[in-house]
């Protein structure tokens, strides 16, 4: 029954465009919609590694696609870690179990150590901001 509603449209609610359109409200211009993606990420890394190295839009599209299958891939597998511990939320012991099961070793022993100093980083601001 829901779907015989799909083509109705109500007087004042806007229809949802593709990502990076603009949409038109009566007189009115909206915003464009933001698209989140890891590319300013992805270029500071290759310029620390390569300063003379440059990289073209497409590629940055399959970059940005490669990373989001594998966040895609490491959340479902450590939910279903969760799942079978019984547990009701991800940890970092998840995330890292998960990381060693899914990625090569050194791989994942580079990854589990940028975490563990990401979370450090994290908690210890997140104290500091308690003392203030």
């Amino acid at each position: 029954m829901i779907h015989q509603y799909k083509s109705l449209r109500m007087p004042g609610i806007m229809a949802h465009s593709a990502p990076g359109q603009t949409q038109m409200k009566g007189d009115k211009k909206c915003r464009k919609t933001r698209k989140e993606s890891y590319s300013i990420s992805a270029y500071n890394i290759l310029k620390q590694v390569h300063q003379d190295a440059g990289i073209s839009s497409k590629v940055m599209g399959i970059m940005n696609s490669f990373i989001n299958d594998i966040f895609k891939h490491l959340a479902g597998e450590a939910s279903v870690l969760v799942h079978y511990n019984k547990l009701s939320a991800i940890t970092f012991w998840e995330i890292q179990t998960t990381v060693h099961l899914l990625q090569p070793r050194e791989l994942a022993k580079h990854a589990v150590s940028k975490c563990a100093t990401a979370v450090t980083k994290y908690t210890s601001f997140k104290y500091t901001l308690k003392l203030f």
